[in-house]
């Protein structure tokens, strides 16, 4: 005979581990979604040469527009060139970090493999 308490062999103590397990991940699938809404509709900037060139991603790096001063013109094809990638680069950098911090502050306080 087994002991008073004892259940079904795994306890009513994992049944609420199990379901506190599912809210969790509810939660997160939840945030996950409006955060994805969020980043949609962010518009961060990278730019270089001090402002001459301007490139505006959403949140999930998604391109929205080129802003390219006139004095920028002024430097030529090839400068102009490298002026844009440098500021794509800058945009992207960002974009991924915010999109890293905001996942961090989604997941935080839970405890999710491969999250922490």
């Amino acid at each position: 005979m087994t002991g008073k308490g004892q259940g079904f062999g795994f306890g009513l103590g994992k049944m609420k581990e199990l379901a506190d397990a599912f809210k969790k991940a509810q939660q997160v699938q939840e945030g996950a979604k409006r955060l994805q809404e969020e980043l949609e509709q962010m518009e961060i900037q990278g730019e270089a040469g001090g402002g001459l060139v301007k490139v505006i991603v959403s949140g999930n790096q998604e391109p929205k527009r080129v802003e390219v001063s006139p004095d920028a013109l002024n430097e030529g094809a090839e400068v102009l060139s490298d002026l844009i990638t440098a500021a794509m680069k800058d945009a992207y950098n960002k974009s991924t970090a915010t999109m890293r911090e905001r996942m961090e502050e989604l997941t935080s306080g839970l405890e999710l493999p491969g999250f922490q």
